[in-house]
């Protein structure tokens, strides 16, 4: 089997489309087609059921797909191993991270980690959902909760605690209110259904106000941590926010301090084989650093 075909194959069932890979690979579409076409001429085997909205994998092309997903792993792997042995750490690290923690917590110190370490690029994926690290979609993750995975080690960074914040805008026309039977008459915002949360009482607040007004309802629901941000940002309303996204944000205050929301942990997470990387245990001595240097 052709190596270089092979790889091309990888590439357009990760893409799903001979254009997306293309330009991953810096290819035309054209030598991308010609090339799974050619892959399926000497498998004699279809890999791809071509459609007008892209490309699907036929069975055959599925049982391909794996063993060459498993194939670049190891190598990629491999290719970290191989830039670890050198005195000096260089090279990338893909780091994966929730939205709310990459984006507000995290890619704000990016720059003194650069800064020290100028040989190192930092790849940051920001995505709600886990990405599996035993296949390399990255070489560590900041986890907001303890990893059911096998084979990887983890490192507690810090514990995070829910709090009530609203604008300053909302407090100057509304008011702080004193008490949890005021706060239950307030405009409330919350997680939506759909939301991704380490925590099952994520609403937390919302139960808490109803034994004071069984009737109340959120004005405003979404699925993000980053959004809900924003809105109370905004003066919408008040919402409960973990304590790390609201640092860097002005014109938040937090409502009724006393009043404490859930409590998560959140891990420095990568695969056994990282175990003696040099870049995984430079950015895991900075993040902790960065942690015992913030005030929540």
């Amino acid at each position: 089997m052709d190596w270089d075909k092979l790889r091309i194959f990888h590439a357009v069932a990760e893409a799903g489309s001979f254009t997306h890979a293309g330009e991953t690979l810096h290819l035309s579409q054209s030598a991308v087609s010609r090339q799974i076409s050619a892959l399926e001429d000497s498998l004699k085997l279809p890999l791809f059921h071509r459609h007008a909205r892209g490309l699907l994998l036929t069975e055959q092309g599925e049982l391909l797909y794996r063993t060459a997903h498993e194939i670049f792993a190891k190598l990629a792997m491999t290719e970290a191993m191989l830039a670890d042995t050198k005195d000096k750490p260089t090279g990338e690290i893909k780091v994966t991270a929730t939205v709310g923690v990459g984006s507000n917590w995290l890619t704000p110190r990016i720059r003194e980690f650069i800064e020290l370490y100028p040989d190192i690029t930092v790849n940051l994926i920001l995505a709600d959902r886990e990405l599996d690290l035993a296949m390399r979609e990255a070489d560590v993750a900041i986890r907001l909760r303890e990893p059911v995975q096998p084979d990887l080690i983890m490192r507690k960074l810090m514990s995070v605690r829910h709090h009530l914040y609203a604008s300053t805008e909302y407090i100057d026309r509304h008011g702080n209110p004193g008490s949890l039977k005021e706060l239950a008459k307030r405009k409330i915002l919350i997680y939506g259904d759909e939301a991704p949360s380490n925590i099952s009482n994520v609403n937390w607040i919302l139960d808490t106000l109803r034994s004071y007004n069984p009737d109340i309802q959120p004005v405003f629901k979404v699925n993000n941590v980053y959004g809900l941000l924003l809105a109370i940002q905004s003066g919408v309303g008040i919402g409960s926010l973990p304590d790390y996204i609201t640092q860097g944000h002005k014109g938040l205050v937090r409502i009724m301090p006393d009043l404490e929301g859930p409590e998560f942990d959140a891990y420095y997470v990568y695969p056994e084989e990282l175990r003696k990387s040099k870049r995984v245990t430079i950015f895991r001595d900075f993040l902790i650093r960065k942690v015992s240097e913030s005030t929540f």
